[in-house]
């Protein structure tokens, strides 16, 4: 799928995650909804790392365009190291390695470390870096005619007021883990969620998504997983524009809505 309908996906999980929470009797402080809503909408962007014309790969100019670089050849390179007999030779890496579940919880839990233990600053790294890119995958229209300046200090003012509102008592810091020095162990959940629910997006496409790798599957590592092929689609088709997207809409807004006990 295109980067607005994974923004889109990404935002609607979690807040269907929220409606979940409440509805177990664990709900969310209305922060940690929204932060988690954004967070996950800018993650459902990140496995496209390895493909150098993403919208990710525009997001931060060239320190962004140079690590796309650096993941196209390390996630082509692991697909050579591990390709199976049935897998087929191919000269790049995109939907390799970042469009795996391994890749997904290695990075949540990677977000999840650098927030226990590299403190605010650490936090407001993840919110800055997850901010932007929901502003390019949320408000794309916008921020393509904008300059990416403008779009960075939107990013960085966001992170900065919504981590003071999560630090006060009661607003989600330590929503979930509350134990000494476990507040923010909780941000890797939504970088997990986008993350899967990108690959998830991508695997209902004509080319499918290799999510469960290093599992093998008959004689593939890198299976390409997806539903029958006649009801798959190509990325930016009416079916992904006018269906999809509508439907995440109405999702989230319905997940958000019973979240806040509204429903």
């Amino acid at each position: 799928m295109m980067g607005p309908a994974h923004s889109l996906s990404g935002a609607a999980a979690w807040l269907g995650v929220g409606a979940g929470a409440a509805a177990w009797g664990h709900p969310m402080p209305w922060p940690v909804l929204v932060v988690g809503a954004l967070i996950c909408a800018g993650a459902a962007l990140a496995p496209d790392l390895d493909h150098k014309s993403a919208t990710i790969s525009r997001a931060f100019g060239p320190v962004s365009r140079g690590l796309c670089e650096i993941v196209d050849k390390l996630s082509h390179a692991v697909y050579k190291a591990t390709r199976m007999k049935g897998d087929p030779r191919r000269n790049g890496g995109h939907r390799t390695l970042t469009h795996t579940w391994v890749w997904a919880v290695g990075v949540g839990a990677a977000c999840s470390a650098a927030a226990i233990y590299g403190g605010r600053w650490a936090v407001l790294g993840i919110l800055f870096v997850h901010l932007v890119l929901a502003v390019e995958g949320l408000l794309w229209r916008a921020a393509r005619v904008s300059s990416d300046v403008l779009v960075w200090l939107l990013g960085a003012t966001s992170a900065w007021i919504l981590a003071g509102v999560l630090d006060k008592p009661g607003n989600g810091a330590g929503w979930l883990f509350d134990a000494p020095g476990q507040e923010y162990l909780w941000l890797g959940l939504p970088i997990v969620l986008g993350a899967l629910v990108h690959d998830i997006g991508d695997a209902l496409t004509v080319s499918g998504c290799p999510i469960l790798w290093p599992i093998p599957i008959g004689r593939k590592r890198w299976y390409p997983i997806g539903p029958p092929k006649a009801i798959r689609f190509r990325a930016g088709s009416w079916v992904e524009i006018k269906v999809l997207m509508p439907v995440f809409m109405l999702a989230g807004g319905v997940g958000g809505a019973a979240a806040l006990g509204y429903i």
